[in-house]
């Protein structure tokens, strides 16, 4: 049937889509890996701090020995920017892991159409939908499934770290801080692989379910092209008010026209020629109603109307309003134009006349 939607989204609904902010994603995967990039990045981090602040330390002696606000600045300056060059890392790292994490679930696309206001995000049917619907029970088994693993990875982490806390008396304080931070680092990556191993899973499972909701039907595809391509009766209109417009401004150009050819009822089309601007020109042509309109016109304006059936139906055929007559018939409109003259000299061109000098 027509409403069932079994067909793949056009990319006029996916660009819809993107602006309303309907893309399968998950934000799991963003947090995770910056967790994951964090737990590599945050020992160098914490090592180049401490290496700013032992900086600051050994040099603040000589400060409190010759107390001048000028050193005591200059080595605040120093501290702080050592601070931030062993911050950046850390910083432009998880900046770029959430670019990333974004741009691989779908590209970087403003949701504009978040930011309008939506009354039915506010229909509490909607809500409970959202509570007990499918959505909801796979937030159920994610969130369970997120903690059981969270829940192992610390336990096997700490199950290793338990007999060296128990042997403190053996190591020195130095060997033992060392082990636990190393530990503490290492459980944060392994909780991290393990969550973005689950929030891969859950951007499937959220880029399954947005791809079905896009789907249309075959009738909202016909409809998108008809509201793309425009509505036939809209477009009949528009291109009958242009063919109007075209007579108006043909029959407005009759006026100059130097003759006109005739079939002699069916067919009509009237050339005006400058030497100036090379060879003569059809200014008008029509058939049926449209010739008998340039006919009326033409005696109107008193242009003379010659019978020639082989040469109108071959001008009608040929040449197109505003063209050139086509160098064949230069011949054959010479002539014409010639008898057209001598009608003139004789001062009777106007009205109708079968072309003798054919």
């Amino acid at each position: 049937m027509s409403g069932e939607k079994t067909e793949k989204p056009t990319p006029k609904r996916l660009k819809k889509a993107r602006h309303d902010g309907q893309i399968g994603k998950t934000p799991d995967l963003g947090a995770w890996a910056g967790m994951f990039v964090a737990g590599l990045v945050i020992p160098m981090t914490a090592s180049g701090t401490m290496a700013a602040a032992d900086m600051v330390l050994k040099r603040w002696p000589s400060v409190m020995a010759h107390p001048e606000p000028g050193p005591a600045l200059g080595i605040l300056g120093d501290g702080l920017a050592a601070g931030l060059k062993a911050l950046a890392p850390l910083a432009f790292g998880l900046l770029a892991t959430g670019i990333t994490a974004a741009a691989v679930q779908g590209g970087l696309y403003p949701a504009m159409g978040l930011l309008k206001p939506k009354f039915s995000r506010l229909n509490p049917f909607q809500g409970i939908k959202r509570i007990f619907g499918p959505h909801a029970a796979w937030e159920a088994v994610k969130s369970v499934v997120k903690t059981s693993v969270v829940a192992a990875v610390l336990y096997y982490s700490c199950r290793n770290l338990v007999p060296v806390l128990m042997g403190t008396g053996t190591l020195p304080l130095h060997a033992l801080t060392s082990t636990v931070i190393d530990a503490v680092f290492s459980l944060i990556r392994a909780a991290s692989f393990a969550g973005l191993t689950m929030a891969a899973a859950d951007y499937i499972v959220i880029r399954r379910r947005t791809n079905k909701q896009l789907r249309m039907s075959k009738q909202d595809i016909k409809d998108e092209h008809k509201s793309a391509e425009g509505d036939p009766h809209i477009k009949g209109q528009i291109r009958a008010r242009q063919l109007a417009m075209s007579r108006n401004r043909m029959m407005t150009d009759l006026a100059s026209a130097d003759v006109v050819l005739v079939n002699p009822t069916h067919v009509a089309v009237a050339l005006r020629y400058d030497p100036q601007k090379g060879a003569p020109r059809v200014v008008a042509k029509g058939a049926g109603a449209i010739a008998t309109k340039i006919r009326e016109k033409a005696t109107e304006h008193r242009i003379p109307m010659v019978q020639d059936i082989p040469l109108a139906r071959s001008l009608y055929k040929s040449c197109e309003i505003g063209s050139e007559i086509p160098p064949e018939l230069y011949g054959a409109i010479a002539r014409v134009l010639a008898f057209i003259m001598t009608l003139k000299a004789k001062g009777s061109a106007a009205g109708f006349h079968r072309n003798l000098a054919a």
